[in-house]
C-alpha cells in the first residue's frame, strides 16, 4: 500500500502518539526530563553544513522539519573564526526559521507554502519505513532551493513508552541514497545533502558519510 500525509500507516499514527507522550512526560527509561526530550539540539553540530548550503543557494528562509521543541533557536553565543553571533538564525543570516514538529503542539500545524531550505536532523530514522517515502517527498515539496538531512543507521539510546527503540527504520547508506535519488528526481533544481552515520563493523566506531545531489 502507498501511504501518504492523508493516509499514513497505522504504525505512523501509533508512533506519533508515543512521541507526543514523550514530549510531555520525558523519556522514562533513561530518566530524561520533558524539557530535554527531543529539544532540538541535535541540529547544533550541523550548523556549518547548513550555512554552507545557505550561502551556496542564496537561501533566505528555513523550515526545520521535525524541529522538536525548538530550543536550538533560543538566544545563544555562536563563535567561529573569531566572530560571534547571538543565535542560530543570526549565524545563518536568514530572514526566518519556521519550526514544524507534528508531535509538539506549539509547532504541530503543517507549514504553509514553500521555504528556501528544508532541514531535518535526527528525524527520518524515527519514522516507519512504509512512511519514509512520503515524508521525504513532503520535505522536498516544501523546498525551493535545498534539502538537508541527518540520518542515524544504528539503534538509539532513547526508548519509546512501549519499550521499543526510538530508531524504527535502520537502513544502510545505499538504501537512503536510492530513496533520496528517487524522490529528488521529481524535484529538479533542488540541491540536497544527507549525512548518514553508521557503526563501522571493522573498526567498531562511528562513521559519517555524505550523500549529495541536485
Amino acid at each position: 500500500m502507498n501511504y501518504s500525509r492523508s493516509n499514513p500507516s497505522q504504525r505512523y499514527r501509533d508512533l506519533m502518539a508515543q512521541y507526543r507522550v514523550m514530549h510531555g512526560e520525558g523519556e522514562r527509561f533513561l530518566g530524561i526530563p520533558p524539557e530535554q526530550t527531543f529539544s532540538g539540539i541535535s541540529l547544533l553540530p550541523h550548523l556549518q553544513d547548513i550555512k554552507r548550503l545557505i550561502l551556496q543557494t542564496g537561501a533566505g528562509s528555513i523550515l526545520d522539519y521535525g524541529s522538536g521543541k525548538g530550543t536550538q533557536y533560543l538566544p545563544q553565543n555562536i563563535r567561529q573564526d573569531g566572530r560571534q553571533w547571538d543565535s542560530v538564525q543570526d549565524y545563518w543570516d536568514v530572514d526566518y526559521v519556521h519550526c514544524y514538529d507534528p508531535c509538539y503542539k506549539p509547532f504541530s500545524d503543517l507549514p504553509a507554502g514553500k521555504h528556501d531550505g528544508v532541514i531535518s536532523t535526527d528525524v527520518l530514522e524515527h519514522c516507519p519505513e512504509d512512511d519514509v517515502p512520503w515524508i521525504l517527498e513532503e520535505m522536498f515539496s516544501y523546498a525551493r532551493k535545498f534539502v538537508f538531512a541527518t540520518i542515524a543507521c544504528y539503534p538509539a539510546r532513547k526508548r519509546l513508552p512501549s519499550g521499543e527503540n526510538a530508531h524504527c527504520t535502520i537502513k544502510p547508506l545505499e538504501w537512503w541514497g536510492e530513496l533520496f535519488g528517487t524522490v529528488s528526481a521529481r524535484h529538479s533544481g533542488i540541491v540536497w545533502e544527507a549525512k548518514v552515520s553508521h557503526i563501522d563493523p571493522v573498526r567498531s566506531e562511528m562513521v559519517e558519510q555524505t550523500l549529495r545531489g541536485g
